[in-house]
């Protein structure tokens, strides 16, 4: 299978030069020429399958330059119950009668971005050995919270790696930041920016194109690539747990085999939605993405109105995580809609950088309103649908996931549509404890750490173990730069500044 860049479709490589490169150089995101279609008789096979022989199913499906064994070592490996705490490692709960919380945190740093970043540090590794041996791999890293974390504790110590990680000073939680500047690894480093996630991933891209800072890292034989989902290697992983989930439901009697489900995911970056709409244009039976946006609601404009536009104010939210006016992954479903003209993408980027708008035709907007239905939810509703759930449902969801199951249930109320619903659950509660905590309580201690302890005796969910430990971790990294220090910053942290 070869992939495309989505701004020169002539661009073509195989999956480990996509992996390996993590965006194209002209700035394009890599996608693949052609989707693999999935029949329900394949579903009905992977109902016997565990999560890690689905996962080496899916993969070889698009990873066709990889051998079975090098797909094994990298499934095998990144998808163990020692790190997730159970065989199925996306686990799902039944909250009420078709509606289904798809926990996607159970893995080391609590957030469903382990589902991917523990398998890239594999897929790159192992990409490199074809695409780019003998060289280093330096991965730089915007993140609005759990990208960070998830990634830096994915690579630690990894061999012929190294890692920057950048984030918004003022743009995430605290447990977030602990994590973050606490973690471990000879070869990482964490440096938080004056700005927002915005100008963390902007400044990351700036970096990745320039062509001198490109030849400074090839004169020292290192080459850069990316553990953000703009990488092929972390949005593939994704379409894995959508595809996994259904056959975990036919599995368990609670769907038919080729009933159509909706898929709910509270996203900013729009990559973990994208991921479920590659799993339905495979063939999974989806009736409706419905995309979910909190304060910061860019992605509810567009897929209402079919104009980007991110002129408008930024709201710092109880969803950090959904804390973005970018969204990097639309413009792999653009490319897509439009029937890959690379032309049409590189205008509406083009605007989008220039002016920070842009508008799309009307062919593909026709096409946006039949794939998808959007829905934002404010801090207050945010707030209330925890308290909700909680008191009905007995239920703790974090932030995020809260804001995807306010915007269901307004779906709900729009259309009667009472077709049986997968909820993208992104985060475990206890990595935003002080908003979790105050939206079921009016008691909430100043120390994060108390406020756990205080969750845990109202709720009843175990602590994580990964985040109980951090109380005693020291902080490695601190201070902050402006955003225009970025580069600077990278080549000197890699000593060749």
């Amino acid at each position: 299978m070869q992939y495309l860049s989505t701004r020169d479709s002539q661009c073509r490589v195989e999956s480990t030069q996509a992996i390996s490169r993590g965006i194209s150089v002209e700035g394009g995101l890599f996608v693949p020429e052609t989707l693999p279609a999935i029949t329900l008789d394949t579903i009905q096979s992977m109902t016997k399958m565990s999560y890690v022989e689905r996962a080496k199913y899916v993969l070889s499906l698009f990873l066709t330059d990889f051998t079975p064994e090098e797909i094994a070592y990298c499934a095998e490996n990144a998808y163990t119950a020692e790190k997730f705490g159970s065989d199925q490692i996306a686990q799902i709960s039944k909250v009420e009668e078709g509606e289904y919380l798809l926990e996607l945190w159970h893995g080391p740093t609590c957030a469903f971005k382990d589902m991917a970043l523990q398998i890239l540090p594999y897929l790159l590794t192992t990409s490199a050995k074809k695409a780019a041996a003998g060289k280093e791999i330096v991965i730089l890293v915007a993140t609005s919270g759990d990208t960070g974390k998830a990634a830096l504790e994915g690579f630690k110590d990894v061999p012929g790696t190294k890692m920057v990680v950048f984030y918004p000073q003022d743009g995430v939680s605290q447990m977030q930041k602990r994590q973050m500047t606490t973690q471990e690894g000879n070869n990482v480093a964490v440096c938080a920016i004056e700005g927002n996630f915005d100008d963390a991933q902007t400044g990351v891209k700036k970096i990745f194109t320039d062509q001198a800072v490109v030849e400074k890292l090839a004169q020292h034989n290192m080459i850069f690539s990316s553990a953000n989902s703009i990488n092929w290697g972390r949005l593939l992983p994704q379409v894995v747990y959508y595809l996994s989930t259904y056959a975990e439901l036919v599995k368990a009697g609670e769907i038919q085999l080729g009933d159509a489900i909706n898929v709910v995911v509270p996203t900013g970056n729009f990559g973990n939605i994208l991921a479920a709409y590659y799993a339905k244009k495979m063939g999974l039976p989806v009736n409706k993405l419905i995309c979910a946006s909190n304060a910061n609601n860019v992605l509810t404009d567009f897929l209402t109105t079919g104009v980007y536009d991110r002129n408008r104010e930024f709201y710092a939210t109880t969803s950090p995580s959904m804390d973005i006016l970018i969204s990097s992954n639309l413009e792999r479903l653009l490319y897509d809609l439009c029937g890959r003209n690379d032309a049409t993408i590189r205008d509406w980027f083009g605007q989008l950088s220039k002016t920070g708008r842009y508008e799309v035709s009307e062919e593909v907007k026709a096409q946006i309103k039949e794939l998808f239905w959007a829905g934002c939810c404010d801090d207050n509703g945010t707030k209330q649908t925890i308290g909700d759930t909680f008191s009905k449902d007995h239920y703790l969801c974090d932030t995020h996931t809260a804001v995807a199951v306010n915007v269901y249930r307004q779906y709900k109320e729009a259309t009667g549509d009472e077709t049986k619903t997968v909820i993208a659950s992104t985060a475990s509660p206890y990595k935003f404890a002080s908003s979790v905590l105050g939206a079921i309580t009016d008691q909430i201690p100043e120390d994060e750490y108390a406020q756990i302890d205080e969750l845990n005796r109202i709720s009843g969910l175990p602590v994580p173990k990964a985040l109980a430990e951090l109380k005693n971790k020291p902080v490695r990294f601190t201070g902050s730069i402006e955003k225009a220090e970025m580069e600077e910053t990278v080549l000197k942290l890699l000593g060749i500044g």
